[in-house]
């Protein structure tokens, strides 16, 4: 049997659309979709969004990719590529969040530093009961930090591992997390394209194999009333033109060695907080997860090696210095979440924005930040389209695309709660 070629993209809602195309057109290096698939919602409901061209005729769009970008994939005699996507006229469209990360790295280059990247993902694994209703994966020794059978009974993380060793994924690790079954996957620092590529197309592989083993990984930040939430720590550095990290002055870290670009960098992200939220926490569920005292980047803070915060600093200096952004959730598209990461980072170096002071509290039960996202999906969008300047720098079209989905949402979810809250997102995300 010859290979076949899966054509993929993660679109506005961090849906993973794609074809499957014959091996006579594993040597082409374009397909094509409808654009108005921009216009699409998670109930299937199709929408005149910004740049979707819904009454314009559902024109297509082209997706493109490199042969070297061409992968093995789980699926035997399956390859599968990332592609960019490109309008009529040969430009890189406005709305591919790939694209728009790909601007961003290109602005940081601008000014000599190239933006590193590591992702942690947290995920609840459930199943379905004789009745067909999801409940929670029965992991009855389930702990944070927990390994072996009574973590993962049927152990479909270990098929997930060795998946990811075969397709030379580079795993820092897999382990269970707070809230049983709960689990996290990292992956190793890269260049922030190849970071996001490989996290988008390991957090699919890892669905699709757990789903073999009757389990439905989810990523959505709160599928769970009673547990915790589930997060998507966007990590970051930089490099310079000599290779060493700029984030470093020396060989310790922490916030009494941050360097000028750190700084620069923490100003910026908490500046942009409000708007923030808009784009990486961009569900209704999204703000079940957001609460104070939840080791989410509800607050606008940030600290030394400090969990409550939204923003930690590393105590690792020299290397592995870096920052960690704790607001964003995986029903964000990750691409477009770490470019809006970095750009807001960027504007705070750019801009000069002042940095507040240091965290000091606990985050429990005494907090110094007085400021914090807002409480609902409406709220966040408003922050999102009122923050023009960090809108322009990820991309204007693509965001207003993006909080007229989202406004949309509101709408679709206010009356939702409980298990039909979770079921409008969770064979999704």
């Amino acid at each position: 049997m010859h290979d076949r070629l899966r054509a993929i993209f993660c679109d506005h809602l961090s849906i993973i659309r794609g074809k499957y195309l014959p091996h006579s057109k594993i040597a082409d290096s374009e397909t094509r979709f409808c654009r108005s698939t921009f216009g699409v919602h998670y109930d299937k409901d199709l929408l005149d969004a910004p740049g979707a061209m819904m009454m314009q005729g559902l024109p297509d769009m082209e997706l493109r990719w490199r042969h070297d970008e061409i992968r093995d994939s789980w699926d035997d005699h399956t390859k599968i590529v990332i592609g960019d996507l490109y309008d009529d006229e040969g430009e890189l469209l406005p709305l591919c969040p790939r694209g728009a990360l790909k601007r961003t790295v290109a602005d940081w280059q601008a000014r000599g530093l190239n933006p590193k990247v590591g992702i942690e993902l947290e995920c609840f694994a459930l199943m379905a009961d004789d009745e067909g209703r999801l409940v929670p994966y029965d992991a009855p020794g389930g702990v944070v930090y927990g390994t072996g059978p009574f973590t993962d009974p049927l152990r479909f993380n270990d098929a997930i591992w060795e998946m990811a060793d075969r397709l030379g994924f580079r795993l820092d690790m897999i382990t269970a997390e707070y809230d049983s079954p709960q689990y996290e996957y990292t992956l190793t620092f890269d260049d922030a394209v190849q970071a996001v590529d490989d996290i988008v197309l390991f957090r699919l592989m890892a669905r699709e194999i757990a789903l073999e083993h009757g389990v439905i990984l989810t990523f959505m930040p709160k599928p769970i009333a009673e547990a915790g939430g589930s997060g998507m720590h966007i990590n970051f550095s930089f490099t310079d033109e000599s290779g060493g990290n700029a984030l470093s002055s020396g060989p310790r870290g922490g916030p009494e060695h941050m360097n000028d670009l750190a700084r620069g960098c923490l100003a910026g992200l908490l500046h942009h907080h409000k708007g923030l939220a808009g784009l990486i926490a961009p569900t209704a569920n999204s703000y079940q997860r957001l609460q104070p005292g939840s080791l989410s980047g509800f607050w606008k803070n940030w600290g030394g090696d400090h969990r409550n915060v939204t923003t930690r600093i590393s105590s690792e200096g020299g290397p592995k210095a870096r920052l960690e952004h704790r607001m964003a959730d995986a029903s964000s598209n990750p691409y477009t979440a770490v470019a809006a990461v970095l750009q807001a980072a960027r504007l705070g170096v750019e801009n000069g924005y002042e940095l507040p002071p240091m965290e000091t509290g606990d985050g429990f039960e005494n907090t110094d930040a007085k400021e914090s996202t807002a409480i609902d999906l409406k709220g966040a969008v408003a922050d999102l389209r009122a923050d023009t300047v960090l809108t322009q720098a990820v991309g204007q079209l693509l965001c207003d695309n993006h909080a007229f989905m989202k406004e949309k949402e509101v709408k679709k979810t206010k009356d939702l709660e409980g298990d039909a809250l979770r079921d409008f997102y969770v064979y999704f995300v």
